[in-house]
């Protein structure tokens, strides 16, 4: 007689279940990485049938998502460092994302989701599309404000997002130093010139007035 045969479907307790699986998901997946993991495997640890995980999120990489938004979810990061002034929004963005992928138990499954995404193409189609609606699509929406998202606003914007994505994979998947252990508000402010202009372009320098003495306009120059 099948064990497990009373738990396929729809059964009572189901929150409670749910929260169970996930439990197991979020452990074995930070523990043995996405590949390795399989739906089988979780529902013998949970003490349930694999249809039921099959029920509650639809497939592995259904369930793989349902743990990641236990902990972080990047969109509604960025959604909430959108509001403010326009000419601090690099900074805000960038510190946000940094404080979520900085956390110790945050950042984590921020890791293992872009390392999985590697591994299963399917998955990363699915990554691709949340960076490029949900991340892309939401920087340059706010860019044009009640106006039309035009190709330049959101070319500046994916510029942008393939720039935080490049400091994210240097900071958290290469480790490379220096920039792996740089103080956040160190990096931050590094960085913070060269986002504002791909988002509003080089700031404008002041002219020298008619009539300014050469030397004034020479300042600076070598020589």
């Amino acid at each position: 007689m099948n064990k497990s045969g009373a738990s396929r479907g729809r059964r009572r307790g189901s929150p409670d279940t749910r929260r169970e699986i996930l439990a197991v998901a979020r452990r074995r997946f930070l523990s043995d990485g996405y590949g390795p993991v399989t739906m089988r495997s979780i529902a013998a640890e949970a003490g349930v049938d694999a249809a039921l995980i099959s029920y509650f999120f639809g497939s592995k990489k259904g369930l793989f998502g349902a743990v990641l938004g236990l902990v972080a979810n990047p969109p509604e990061v960025l959604a909430g460092a959108l509001p403010g002034d326009p000419a601090t929004l690099p900074e805000r963005v960038l510190r946000a994302l940094l404080t979520a992928w900085d956390d110790p138990e945050g950042g984590r499954p921020l890791v293992l989701m872009v390392r999985a995404a590697a591994q299963e193409p399917e998955l990363g189609r699915l990554l691709q599309e949340i960076v490029q609606d949900e991340l892309v699509g939401r920087i340059a929406d706010h860019l044009a404000g009640t106006g039309a998202v035009t190709a330049d606003v959101r070319g500046r914007a994916g510029v942008f997002g393939a720039q935080l994505a490049g400091v994210i994979f240097t900071r958290h998947l290469l480790g490379v130093e220096p920039v792996a252990s740089m103080p956040r508000d160190e990096l931050v402010a590094r960085l913070a010139p060269g986002l504002r202009a791909v988002l509003y372009g080089p700031p404008r320098r002041s002219r020298p007035r008619p009539g300014a003495p050469a030397g004034r306009r020479a300042r600076g120059r070598p020589g």
